[in-house]
C-alpha cells in the first residue's frame, strides 16, 4: 500500500511504500492482549523476600518451663513475637517474568503498526531534522501535521537529536528509534509517526 509522505512543515515529499506483510494485517484483539499483557508483565518489579518463621536460624529449644514462669509458653525464638524472629506475613519473591513465543511477539508487533494504519493514525515523515532544537517553532508544526493529543515518534537507527531535544518537554509526544518500537507504546498513542528511515528498519526488522 501506498502511503503519502510530508515533511515536518506539511509540505509533500512523495509517497512510500508499505510492505503488506507489515503494515497491512487484519489486526485481532487476542493478539494485541497477550502481547501487552506479556509486556506489563515483564515490566513488574518483585518485592523483597523477607525471612519468615521457617527461615531464621534460632534455636529451637523451648527456653522457659511450661508454667509458674510468668510468661506464656513458648517453645522457641523464631516466633515472630520476638525480636530476630521470623516475619508473619511477610512479602514475598513472585515470578512475574512470563514467556511469549518470539512469532507472537512480531506478529503482535505487525497487527499494532496495522491498526494505526487501519485507523488513519499513521504518518509518515522524510526526516526529523529541525534547524533548531526550539519547543516552539516546532509546535506549530506538529499542529499541521495532525498530531494527535499523544504521538509516538518513531525514527530509523537512531533518534535525531535536535528533534528529542524540541520534543523533551511537550506532553504526550514520545520519541523512540526503531529497535525501540514495541506494541504497549504504539497502542496507547492516538497518533504513530514513522520517519522513512524508521519504516525502512521496522521492515528489515521482519524480513531478518
Amino acid at each position: 500500500m501506498k502511503l503519502k509522505v510530508q515533511t515536518l512543515d506539511a509540505t509533500a515529499k512523495g509517497d512510500i511504500e508499505l510492505a503488506d506483510a507489515v503494515f497491512g494485517l487484519e489486526p485481532r484483539a487476542d493478539i494485541l492482549h497477550r502481547v501487552v499483557t506479556w509486556q506489563l508483565e515483564k515490566a513488574r518489579g518483585t518485592a523483597r523476600g523477607a525471612r519468615e518463621r521457617a527461615d531464621v536460624a534460632r534455636t529451637g529449644k523451648k527456653f522457659g518451663r511450661q508454667k509458674g514462669g510468668g510468661t506464656a509458653r513458648h517453645g522457641d525464638r523464631r516466633a515472630p513475637v520476638f525480636i530476630g524472629g521470623g516475619k508473619a506475613h511477610g512479602p514475598r519473591v513472585r515470578d512475574f517474568n512470563p514467556s511469549l513465543n518470539k512469532k507472537i511477539r512480531a506478529l503482535g508487533l505487525k497487527m499494532a503498526l496495522s491498526a494505526k494504519v487501519k485507523s488513519g493514525s499513521l504518518i509518515v515523515l522524510e526526516d526529523l531534522a529541525v534547524k533548531e532544537a526550539k519547543t516552539k517553532a516546532l509546535l506549530g508544526n506538529l499542529g499541521k501535521l495532525g498530531f494527535g493529543k499523544t504521538a509516538l515518534v518513531i525514527d530509523g537507527e537512531a533518534v535525531e537529536t535536535s528533534f528529542a531535544r524540541a520534543t523533551a518537554n511537550i506532553p504526550g509526544v514520545d520519541v523512540l528509534p526503531a529497535l525501540g518500537a514495541n506494541v504497549y507504546d504504539i497502542l496507547r498513542h492516538d497518533t504513530l509517526v514513522l520517519t522513512r528511515a524508521g519504516v525502512e528498519k521496522l521492515e528489515a526488522r521482519f524480513n531478518g
